[in-house]
């Protein structure tokens, strides 16, 4: 009987257990969920809705309140162009440990850099919404500044995004920064050594050709990150991060058709291109939805090239260590596709 007694103990202990591992698990799934819905609204609509609630508060007899911040945001105005303002606190969030594991996101380097440099980091590819370069160089959930010690990384983004009241300060806290001709060379000459400069190379053209299992980047003459590398002495480095374009689907629309013909358009006078694209649904993986795929991204950061400083390189010297990145681009991807589920078959398309 006492036997019986304990073994329905040890039963009920069991089941308690496996109950709370259930929950936990449950609970870390939703957290992840909300972690990652939160940057995905924040990605699409942040803008738009600050530009709305200004013009409420406006409407609304509070204009005071927007006139003092744009005092404030004028006087602020170069802020994007010197480095942002980023938030230490908010990049340690651990709201950004569950987005990172949504995927999960994962950093990886080949070899240490001195912090007596300055480089620039070739984010590849773009992606819809480029999660691999936000989480992996706006946030220390990838513990960036443990595997490159003494570096400071600035993710660079369009100009564009730091004229919109109130979004402009988030962003400046998530670590994002202005990719113009100033930022870039303040960045690199006149903000000491250890500072690495995060660019996105393939922009919006590249995201419109964003497509599971092809691996195609706009490079070929995207040069002026390397004219910046040149004028500024700063070390180039390769990025490639497997998965970032497996995450969302996104439906092409055929070349010479009015839709491509209008989404070219708005790239060009916008600076952005609006993709149509989805993933899956919030809680179900089986329905499409906004949510991103749970496709792992592995960001692999490859060796340096350096660079001497030149003020006023040719064309000859800016095509020469194109050729270099490129070819160091090219390897990078070579070395490690089949380690993260490429076949050996598979090649970069540079257009």
């Amino acid at each position: 009987m006492e036997l019986r007694h304990l073994q329905g103990l040890h039963g009920l202990h069991m089941s308690m257990r496996d109950g709370r591992r259930k929950y936990n698990h449950l609970y870390t799934e939703l957290l992840q969920i909300l972690s990652v819905l939160q940057w995905i609204l924040t990605f699409l609509f942040l803008g738009p809705v600050c530009t709305l609630l200004s013009a409420w508060i406006v409407y609304c007899q509070l204009w005071p309140l927007i006139a003092i911040y744009l005092i404030w945001m004028i006087l602020d105005w170069k802020t994007p162009e010197r480095g942002g303002r980023r938030s230490v606190w908010m990049s340690k969030w651990s709201m950004w440990k569950y987005f990172r594991d949504y995927f999960p996101i994962m950093l990886h380097k080949t070899v240490d850099l001195d912090p007596r440099h300055n480089y620039i980091f070739g984010y590849h590819p773009h992606g819809i919404m480029s999660l691999g370069a936000f989480c992996n160089f706006g946030t220390e959930s990838t513990e960036f500044s443990q595997l490159f010690p003494n570096l400071k990384s600035f993710l660079t983004t369009l100009a564009g995004n730091f004229k919109v009241p109130l979004s402009r300060d988030y962003l400046m806290a998530a670590g994002m920064c202005s990719v113009t001709h100033s930022s870039i060379d303040y960045l690199l000459s006149c903000n000491g050594s250890g500072n690495v400069v995060v660019i996105v190379v393939g922009g919006a053209a590249e995201a419109l050709n964003c497509s599971k299992n092809k691996h195609i980047l706009t490079l070929r003459k995207r040069k002026g990150f390397i004219r910046k590398a040149l004028t500024n002495g700063a070390f180039l480095v390769p990025v490639y991060s497997f998965g970032e374009n497996d995450v969302f689907l996104q439906h092409h629309f055929k070349p010479g058709s009015w839709k491509k013909s209008l989404q070219e358009l708005f790239q060009q006078w916008i600076g952005f291109a609006p993709c149509v694209f989805f993933g899956q649904g919030i809680f179900s993986s089986s329905s499409k939805g906004i949510m991103p795929l749970r496709k792992a991204i592995n960001t692999v950061v490859g060796k340096p090239i350096p660079v001497p400083r030149t003020k006023n390189p040719s064309e000859q010297q800016v095509d020469a260590y194109h050729t270099l990145y490129i070819d160091g681009l090219q390897e990078l991807f070579n070395a490690h596709k089949e380690r993260f589920g490429l076949q050996q078959t598979d090649s970069l398309l540079l257009t």
